[in-house]
């Protein structure tokens, strides 16, 4: 299993592209510090400018209303997608695919450093510079503040239920549910502080990295299941594939393919500067990273290996899956 990467031999962002994500219908969007939102086609090599974002206005983290909320009847079919960016300047903005504000709110003193919709799309999670986490109704009210730190939050994550919330703290990690009466799980994960954590869905677990330089595998209940090597700089990113089987982990001109029980099965070392976002699409064959040189990097599992009973499959390049019946012999390609 490896990855073939794909990248621009001109950067379209003439700055450091911040966060990138999918949309509903597999487009990749991407946010850079030159005010600019991009939609990407990567078959063509083509990008469409979605809108030009205010000078002065910095984007930290964007996430796509997941597709079940966007409504999908046929009442609601002509409804805008929409889209949450957070910025430098404490708001988090509601953006319509077309590229219009639909709402700017005053979320956090400070930079807020992320914004997640919950898994069915009817409340958003933020963080913030100012050590808060706030939960929103889908149209931008608050509903609670659910935690306040001493020092920033620079990443969340819902639980596979979205009944609870994980959140960096320092060198430690909290799980707090969103019931008031109910205990938080609190533990020092790292050495460092922690840059990024993310939740899997699919397995339940958790993956954090930070400062000091190292990936690590949790349980639910804060049992650590792996610990990576030092790496030569932080981990500046990670994220899980939707079916929990791998996970990506980026840092400064460094991006690693990893499978659930943490063992690297790929590791690439593109000069893009440090690759500060991670984000798979929801077919789990390939993810887009954000890096500090302006550049939108596509990174397409391939090689990956699949059994069931006597037939295997085969990913390869260009979309292309082999099909073989170990026990005949027959092969079959499939593709698009």
């Amino acid at each position: 299993m490896r990855l073939k990467l794909s990248y621009q031999e001109h950067p379209k962002h003439s700055e450091l592209v911040s966060c990138v994500t999918w949309g509903s219908s597999s487009e990749l969007y991407s946010v850079g510090d030159d005010h600019l939102i991009l939609k990407w086609d990567f078959k063509s090599g083509e990008t469409t400018q979605v809108a030009p974002l205010q000078k002065g206005t910095y984007v930290t983290h964007i996430d796509w209303l997941p597709a079940q909320a966007a409504g999908g009847g046929r009442k609601q079919s002509s409804r805008p997608e929409i889209f949450v960016l957070t910025c430098t300047d404490g708001r988090f903005l509601l953006v319509s695919s077309l590229g219009r504000v639909e709402k700017a709110v005053e979320a956090h003193k400070g930079a807020v450093l992320g914004a997640l919709w919950s898994h069915d799309g009817t409340a958003l999670l933020t963080n913030g510079e100012d050590g808060a986490v706030k939960i929103w109704s889908r149209s931008g009210m608050l509903r609670t503040s659910l935690a306040q730190s001493a020092s920033p939050v620079y990443s969340t994550s819902w639980s596979p239920d979205s009944d609870q919330v994980l959140y960096t703290n320092g060198k430690s990690l909290v799980i707090r549910p969103l019931q008031p009466a109910a205990k938080p799980t609190h533990w020092k994960a790292h050495d460092g502080v922690i840059l990024v954590a993310d939740w899997s869905t699919a397995n339940n677990t958790i993956v954090s990295g930070g400062e000091d330089r190292k990936y690590k595998l949790w349980d639910c209940y804060g049992r650590c299941l792996y610990s990576s090597l030092l790496h030569d700089s932080p981990i500046a990113s990670l994220s899980w594939s939707p079916d929990g089987e791998l996970f990506s982990v980026g840092a400064f001109n460094t991006l690693r393919l990893c499978d659930k029980s943490g063992w690297s099965h790929c590791l690439e070392k593109p000069s893009t500067g440090t690759i500060g976002a991670l984000t798979w699409s929801s077919d789990g064959t390939q993810f887009a990273c954000a890096c500090s040189n302006g550049q939108t990097l596509l990174a397409q599992v391939v090689n990956r290996h699949l059994e069931w009973h006597n037939l295997e499959a085969v990913v390869g390049e260009d979309s292309i899956i082999r099909v073989k019946d170990v026990l005949t012999d027959a092969e079959e390609r499939l593709g698009t």
